[in-house]
């Protein structure tokens, strides 16, 4: 008798419990009228993902029920439909992420106090450094028929040494070195590099790219997508291999191997830098890859599985426990298909507190760029 109720038991011990949540706006102090969407670490903090959009419930509420969650901790804000929209304090100030936690069925209601775009937005700083230059505003992308602004930070001393320097390529040009440009937050990549380039002795060359705005979906993914369309990956990888490096090898002193130039970025940046390391292993020896949006395609697993070179590539992976609940399984997938290769060099880095913002991309870059340097 025991052995049977053991077995009767067996799968409900086995099965992960799935809840309900529901959220409920009750009143907004303006624009209630609008479409309201809600944006957090479920869903990559896609301001206006349909699946997350409120509905009409009893009398001038609204709300959204979530089914099938897992149990845990969940960050999410209200949005009108874009990163502009989110709603704030009721004189327009930022508010904390809102938090709920689920161990069981929720249902929580939520009064909105104002919204960001209500407020003008105070003039931000330029704080780019000396270090920083604009190559161009209008560089040119053959393979995409589109043109780009570009940066470039160059060590402290380029001017008065002779030698040449390894190269790091990032993605989202706009939030890498000045805030007045950032539209989520700088990295402050210049004023780090000031900092740690002269501890550890270590420095290089840093190219920005911005991204294309309302094409960055497209750029950053070399997948189809149902929802953002025809992916562009391929042809924006090849446009940093074939147009720009030579353009920037061809105008500064760069060390041109695969060992000296690394790529870099977050999100979907961190999944087009792990796609050109896939794509053109001979150019690129490295790559960081900030939270990687994984979740584009089933072929990421595919293409990881394939991915076979002679070279030694090298792979940061880092992902925050506080983002969607998809993101640190989906990496650590990847990461598990590639250390069956023995020759890659990888490190992954696992942040409990980490969620899908700059500040915390910020915040680990310098321990990134303390294991790229290690080699040079």
């Amino acid at each position: 008798m025991r052995r049977l109720i053991i077995l009767l038991l067996l799968p409900a011990l086995q099965t992960t419990a799935q809840y309900s949540v529901r959220f409920v706006v009750t009143a907004s102090a303006t624009r209630f009228n609008e479409d309201i969407y809600l944006s957090g670490n479920f869903n990559n903090w896609n301001p206006k993902d349909e699946n997350y959009k409120l509905k009409p419930f009893g009398g001038s509420r609204k709300s959204i029920v979530l089914k099938d969650v897992a149990a845990g901790t969940y960050a999410f804000k209200f949005t009108r439909g874009s990163t502009a929209s989110f709603e704030s304090t009721a004189d327009g100030r930022d508010i904390a992420d809102r938090v709920v936690e689920v161990t069981g069925d929720v249902s929580n209601e939520f009064t909105i106090a104002g919204w960001k775009d209500d407020y003008p937005e105070r003039p931000k700083r330029y704080t780019a450094s000396t270090q920083v230059r604009i190559i161009d505003t209008a560089f040119n992308i053959p393979q995409l028929n589109r043109k780009r602004r570009v940066w470039v930070y160059l060590p402290k001393n380029y001017a008065s040494v002779g030698r040449a320097f390894p190269v790091l390529y990032m993605h989202d040009g706009q939030n890498l070195f000045n805030e007045q440009t950032a539209y989520a937050g700088e990295w402050g990549i210049d004023e780090c590099l000031d900092t740690l380039q002269a501890k550890l002795g270590k420095e290089c060359i840093v190219v920005g790219i911005d991204n294309g705005g309302e094409k960055r979906m497209q750029e950053y993914n070399p997948y189809d997508h149902v929802q953002y369309g025809k992916g562009e990956g391929a042809a924006y990888v090849d446009f940093i291999a074939k147009t720009l490096k030579p353009f920037i090898d061809a105008k500064y002193r760069t060390r041109k191997g695969a060992d000296y130039t690394y790529i870099a970025g977050s999100s979907m940046g961190g999944l087009i830098s792990w796609y050109a390391m896939i794509k053109y292993p001979d150019i690129f020896g490295g790559a960081g890859i900030f939270s990687p949006s994984f979740w584009v395609s089933p072929q990421v697993a595919v293409d990881a599985t394939m991915y076979k070179t002679s070279t030694k590539p090298r792979f940061y992976f880092y992902v925050g426990q506080k983002e969607s609940p998809t993101m640190q399984p989906d990496m650590e997938k990847i990461v598990q298909i590639f250390k069956k290769q023995p020759q890659y060099d990888i490190r992954t880095v696992i942040n409990p507190l980490g969620e899908h913002k700059e500040r915390y991309w910020r915040e680990e870059f310098p321990s990134f760029y303390k294991w790229m340097s290690i080699n040079w």
